[in-house]
């Protein structure tokens, strides 16, 4: 098993479009293509404290994880929901994203 986090921080003022975007179509999208979302939220203490739409999601393995990204972006409605939102400009400043094995760690001696 392996987790994806995904950190978007958002041009200013954005935020909420980029929240919309993510309740109204992604999550949807996800269920769609059968992607595993574990949570979602935005960061509260930190770098970018109320300014990002962080996420997780798992997958069985880093082929699973291309493959069902590739099918999300290469579909038509999602492109569309895409191009919409950014319609009066784009919405992301920065994305971050990192992909973690999901084993226990062991301890060293």
């Amino acid at each position: 098993m392996i987790y994806e986090i995904r950190e978007y921080v958002a041009v200013p003022g954005k935020l909420p479009a980029i929240i919309d975007l993510f309740n109204n179509h992604t999550a949807r999208m996800f269920k769609r293509y059968e992607m595993e979302l574990v949570n979602a939220g935005h960061t509260m203490i930190g770098e970018h404290s109320f300014g990002e739409l962080v996420y997780t999601m798992r997958f069985a393995n880093l082929s699973e994880l291309d493959d069902k990204w590739a099918q999300l972006l290469a579909d038509p409605e999602w492109r569309g929901a895409f191009a919409s939102a950014e319609a009066t400009g784009p919405l992301i400043q920065t994305m971050r994203r990192r992909v973690i094995d999901g084993s226990p760690i062991e301890e060293t001696p």
